[in-house]
């Protein structure tokens, strides 16, 4: 007698994508287990810098660190006033644009020793601050947990997360970030 040959078998083509699917599940796993260390918050609006800010109360240990924000002494007195010691902030002002916002600063926090951070953002801009911060912080094995600060607003069209995502991942290869290239039209 011949065995029943009724075993399914997954499609070599599949293999790539099963791999691609078990790591995304493997970096949320990840992402939900670990603790951060620090509080990073892409700036350019007042309202992501309050929320971190009532964030930071809730975990009083945690440095924060803002990424290309408010003015210093404008970013310095809304931390201030909300209660939050000026020790715990970092001011950073040379990021340009998304990218930059996590490769200005990838290399100073590795040096700090921290792992993993919560990324604070708006929720229309968090597709795209996440796949940065994925290949840029995960290039260095920092973890992000995102917090969404709501908005209001409509999710960024895709093609600003791929194009992102791209220079991102032009950073890595080349360290050159594409934040000068004028786009002619």
């Amino acid at each position: 007698m011949q065995a029943s040959k009724s075993k399914r078998r997954i499609p070599l083509w599949a293999i790539p994508l099963v791999g691609i699917a078990l790591f995304a599940t493997y970096k949320e796993l990840k992402s939900l287990l670990v603790k951060p260390q620090a509080i990073f918050v892409l700036g350019g609006e007042e309202r992501r810098e309050a929320y971190a800010a009532k964030f930071a109360r809730q975990h009083p240990d945690l440095p924060i660190w803002v990424s290309s924000g408010s003015p210093e002494d404008y970013a310095k007195r809304l931390f201030g006033n909300r209660g939050i010691a000026r020790d715990r902030v970092y001011l950073d002002y040379a990021a340009r644009d998304t990218v930059t916002n996590f490769t200005t600063l990838v290399d100073r926090l590795k040096a700090q020793n921290i792992h993993s951070v919560y990324l604070i953002t708006s929720d229309d801009h968090m597709l795209r601050a996440r796949i940065v911060g994925e290949i840029v912080f995960g290039s260095r094995g920092i973890t992000i947990k995102p917090i969404a600060v709501p908005s209001g607003r409509e999710p960024e069209p895709v093609q600003k997360c791929v194009r992102d995502g791209a220079r991102a991942v032009l950073w890595l290869t080349t360290g050159y970030t594409g934040a000068t290239l004028k786009v002619r039209g």
